[in-house]
């Protein structure tokens, strides 16, 4: 079998690159791709954690791709991210790219910026 297992195994493996483009040319629904950088399983963190799921499930359900980032464990794809502070959630689609820094304790302007909810 050319490839083998592992050529298998490798196609199977989606990169993050594939993922954000997949989730951009999807037609008909608005897909959001974000990552939450935690510093460990601190209160805060724990709170952000919990504050970034309830605000996706209520209002971005069926629509969104959320990834948890311990800094601790992954500091690499904290400098990648050009992540200074945990908690940060970052939205990579739709563009542009933007952060929230903070524990997502007031729901309001995250979703105003992200288009979700008009100002009232």
């Amino acid at each position: 079998m050319p490839g083998g297992r592992k050529g298998l195994l490798m196609s199977a493996i989606k990169t993050t690159t594939e993922i954000f483009e997949e989730a951009a040319t999807r037609e008909g629904s608005q897909r959001f791709v974000l990552s939450l950088f935690v510093a460990g399983l601190t209160p805060r963190s724990l709170k952000a954690i919990e504050n970034a799921k309830e605000l996706c499930e209520q209002y971005l359900k069926g629509r969104y791709e959320l990834e948890i980032i311990d800094v601790y464990q992954q500091p690499e794809l904290a400098r990648e991210a050009q992540v200074i502070a945990a908690p940060t959630l970052v939205k990579h689609l739709p563009l542009p790219l933007q952060r929230f820094i903070g524990d997502l304790s007031d729901p309001e302007p995250i979703l105003i910026r992200l288009a979700v909810k008009n100002e009232s």
